[in-house]
């Protein structure tokens, strides 16, 4: 017997092609995986200002911002953090699929999370681009942007990615930047180098 609760697909009327096609856009998401610290965050700000200055409608899905509404209930256990990731990357088909890059700085720290997030766009159709922004721990903790790496250091606190908590680097990521002292100048450079090379917009900055 089937329940009477459980949902079906609804097929938009207006398909993505078309909405697409009418407003100029092309959805893509943009994971950037790595450290706290490590740089994700102003990276991410800088593409989205690159795509403003393109006339490429995009948005950054902070992760501490989505904390404080959408996943307010969750914590830091593995189990939080995996469910963190699952309704982010939800979040970010979603936007694809209405034709905005959306542009995720998020540590996520599990590969397997990643990769069904991924193989979430890739049932639908969309471009999903994992970044590792790939700041070596020395660095991250050096810069302690949140004061985090002192805390744990001091016993204050615990679970924090690449230290006391796992972080599962990527082993095939599209694209590795902020490696070897790379600038964010040229690490957004190349990102757009990418975006451009998937056909989700054209010349930027020409």
């Amino acid at each position: 017997m089937s329940n009477a609760n459980q949902p079906v697909w609804h097929e938009p009327g207006i398909a993505r092609d078309q909405r697409w096609a009418h407003h100029h856009l092309h959805g893509a998401t943009l994971w950037l995986t790595g450290l706290s610290g490590s740089g994700k965050s102003t990276i991410a700000d800088a593409i989205a200002r690159e795509l403003l200055d393109a006339s490429v409608l995009a948005y950054v899905l902070d992760a501490d911002n989505v904390r404080h509404g959408l996943n307010a209930n969750l914590g830091f256990s593995d189990a939080d953090r995996s469910e963190n990731v699952r309704r982010v990357g939800e979040v970010a088909r979603l936007f694809a699929d209405t034709g905005i890059v959306a542009i995720v700085p998020i540590i996520s720290p599990f590969a397997a999370d990643r990769a069904r997030v991924r193989v979430a766009h890739a049932g639908s159709g969309l471009d999903f681009v994992e970044i590792h922004v790939g700041t070596s721990l020395a660095e991250c903790e050096r810069r302690d942007t949140k004061g985090l790496y002192a805390k744990v250091r001091a016993g204050e606190m615990h679970g924090l990615s690449g230290v006391d908590a796992p972080y599962e680097a990527p082993t095939a990521p599209d694209l590795v930047v902020a490696g070897d002292g790379e600038s964010v100048t040229e690490s957004v450079r190349r990102i757009i180098d990418h975006l451009r090379e998937l056909g989700v917009l054209g010349a930027v900055g020409n």
